[in-house]
């Protein structure tokens, strides 16, 4: 138990924490009254409370919405709202509630190429020159139709991004205006019907034939058929195939020597009338949970032969006489550059799973400040966003939505890094970064949809209010691109190859320096001083909420390599990892909640504008407290954070998610939403149950 004197100097004393108590009693109280709080009610609440009520009525809730979106408007705002503004014109390419399978694809295909030859968007230039530009329209046209997003990530992402990425000067020369221009849609064929996640276990061959100059793709069994292939179902002419490079008589003992993972360009269908080519089967994947605006198909392929040149050989080439060569030494490192150039569909993903999250939490909080449901007796009733319980639901999701926000908008600068410099150790970082941020964002806004969903009672559940089908087309956001369970491992591992540098004398990687003085402190003071500390100037304080969050890291990685050297003496490397799988899991995630609070504090901390800094500093303090109070166990079982703290911490979240209620209108709001974005009646400005009885037919 900490002495009198040890406390004296801080703000948590025994009277101070009287008052405290005291005032978080009358604000549970009060919070029944504060839809539009009234000077007289001022009075008892405490002082942080009425500045920010007061600046509200003040400034106005406009004026600080409009400030905050200037601030996070990002440098392309201005290419996202051509994009609404192109939509908005064309009520014909706007995506209804209810339609078939069939119509949904062809209405999606219709939009792609409106966006492309009417809009003038040429988003495989964009990715080439300006990637931030690129993300910016993938998320606007995810805006409007999800599947939309998604279609366009498989054409330019994936399938021209492997042109640029994975090809060479004659490649691109060829194949860069026709799938710019959408002449030439095209498929990314690397899932199999046995392999998903494993890609160096892909069966698909391409065997070299010598005397024709030309690669043989072939499917060897029914496991190897390309499967969940978008785009493949109906629109696609050409697809990336991922294949065992095979070339005849060049193994051991002439055998044919297997050279790992490579991508080839296969024609599918004929550029003219569509039909599927020779020795191509394709079948369609059928009506998905999902994005079914997204054709699907499975393709197999049956002795299909393609030229020499239809090799995409940046990492490894054929000769005319049949012999490989490489710039890189090994498959396995042939095979990680490959992977490693494929990363942008992980940034693309991340950035738009942020983006339905923002639309989720925007519906969910406008309408829980529009539903009003009892109230004190004799009393109106109140707002639903009133109620704490509501408040605990939406509020720590509001924050994460804006730690999202500037977590992503970091990840997307370091690729645009990445592609402009080349840096390796830039590339190693975004590779991590994006597994991780992906996996970790869009699990977080799977699980928060249907609390929004659920948060906004039985009209949640209208499909006109879209919770339905913003869960159903994003679920799958959490699989493709990377399982999320193999992202996190590989952040794992790359943690711990980084944790063997640093006893090594090594150097870190950018994302990862703080893990050295961090594993110091742990290292050397396993119980921190501050385990007692529970004032509020330091709750508040982003040293005491990064240390904590890096300090948690530390200990993870430190105790679960320990573990790992423990069971690799009888379990074997494999089996040790399995054993301690789910402690790898936890600690990738606390090293990317480490990374996403960073940027937080960075974002809060470079924003010019006072009154919206104080406004961001409130959002990000509830982000972190909240974090921590989830996962307060860890804390304690190390006696990092002592009983009396723990309380002071849950009794803090809960009261900044008070406050947060008090400007959450203003919050939603600067995500500067379009209500054809929006487009449920419930989430909208205004008017929001007249707009839902006229859709209903009164």
């Amino acid at each position: 138990m900490a002495t009198a004197a040890s406390r004296s100097g801080r703000r948590g004393g025994d009277e101070e924490d009287d008052e405290r108590t005291a005032a978080m009693r009358r604000l549970r109280v009060l919070s029944l009254h504060l839809q539009d709080p009234s000077p007289s009610s001022e009075a008892g609440l405490a002082p942080a409370a009425c500045a920010a009520a007061g600046r509200r009525r003040a400034t106005g809730g406009a004026d600080a919405a409009a400030a905050l979106a200037a601030y996070l408007r990002g440098r392309h705002r201005d290419t996202q709202a051509r994009v609404f503004e192109f939509f908005l014109s064309r009520p014909d390419l706007q995506t209804p509630v209810e339609m078939s399978t069939a119509a949904h694809r062809e209405l999606c295909f219709r939009q792609l190429c409106a966006l492309v030859r009417e809009a003038g968007v040429r988003p495989l230039s964009l990715m080439a020159n300006d990637p931030a530009e690129y993300f910016a329209v993938m998320e606007a046209a995810g805006g409007a139709d999800i599947s939309l997003g998604v279609k366009l990530g498989v054409q330019y992402s994936l399938w021209g991004g492997s042109i640029i990425n994975l090809g060479t000067k004659k490649h691109r020369d060829r194949f860069f205006d026709g799938i710019d221009n959408l002449d030439y849609p095209g498929c990314f064929a690397m899932t199999e019907l046995h392999h998903g996640s494993n890609v160096q276990a892909l069966q698909t061959t391409a065997t070299f034939d010598p005397v024709t100059d030309e690669f043989i793709i072939n499917t060897p069994n029914d496991g190897a058929i390309k499967w969940w292939i978008g785009n493949a179902a109906l629109h696609g002419k050409f697809a990336t195939v991922f294949a065992r490079l095979i070339l005849p008589l060049q193994g051991k003992g002439g055998d044919p020597a297997d050279m790992g993972i490579h991508a080839f360009i296969v024609p599918i269908r004929d550029l003219d009338t569509n039909a599927v080519l020779p020795g191509i089967e394709i079948n369609d994947c059928g009506h998905k949970i999902g994005l079914n605006g997204v054709d699907n198909g499975a393709l197999r392929f049956r002795s299909v032969r393609i030229p020499r040149d239809n090799l995409l050989n940046r990492f490894g080439d054929v000769s005319r006489d049949g012999k490989y060569t490489s710039s890189l030494p090994t498959i396995n490192k042939r095979f990680a550059a490959t992977l490693g150039e494929l990363v942008g569909g992980r940034v693309g993903i991340a950035y738009s799973s942020v983006g339905i999250l923002k639309v989720s939490v925007t519906i969910a909080v406008r309408y829980a400040l529009l539903r009003q449901q009892f109230g004190p007796p004799k009393k109106p009733e109140i707002s639903v966003l009133d109620y704490q319980s509501h408040q605990h639901k939406l509020m720590p999701m509001l924050a994460s939505s804006y730690a999202f926000h500037f977590a992503t908008r970091y990840l997307v600068d370091k690729y645009s890094e990445m592609k402009k410099t080349n840096d390796e150790d830039v590339m190693a970082d975004v590779h991590v970064l994006s597994s991780g941020l992906k996996a970790y964002i869009t699990s977080y806004t799977a699980k928060s949809i249907s609390v929004c969903r659920e948060s906004c009672g039985g009209h949640g559940y209208a499909a006109v209010n879209r919770f339905g089908a913003l869960r159903n087309d994003h679920d799958i956001f959490q699989t493709f691109e990377g399982d999320n369970t193999v992202l996190l491992q590989q952040v794992a591992g790359d943690l711990l190859k980084q944790y063997q540098e640093k006893f090594k004398g090594g150097t870190l990687s950018a994302t990862w320096n703080y893990l050295r003085d961090s594993m110091g402190t742990y290292l050397s003071q396993p119980n921190p001083v501050t385990s007692r500390w529970e004032g509020e100037d330091h709750l508040r304080d982003p040293n005491f909420q990064l240390d904590a969050f890096r300090y948690r890291t530390s200990r993870l990685l430190h105790s679960v390599a320990a573990r790992l050297q423990k069971h690799s003496k009888t379990l074997g490397g494999f089996g040790a990892w399995n054993r301690c799988l789910n402690h790898l899991l936890t600690l990738a995630e606390s090293h990317i909640e480490s990374v996403i609070l960073a940027k937080f504090i960075e974002a809060v901390k470079r924003c010019p504008d006072e009154k919206t800094r104080e406004l961001l500093k409130l959002v990000c303090d509830l982000y972190a407290l909240d974090r921590i109070w989830k996962d307060i166990g860890t804390y304690r079982n190390v006696d990092y954070v002592a009983p009396n703290k723990a309380k002071a911490i849950h009794k803090l979240a809960d009261y900044l998610s008070y406050q947060v209620r008090l400007v959450a209108q203003e919050l939603v709001d600067a995500f500067d939403l379009p209500d054809l974005i929006i487009r449920a009646p419930i989430g909208m400005q205004s008017e929001a149950y007249a707009q839902y009885t006229q859709h209903v037919g009164f």
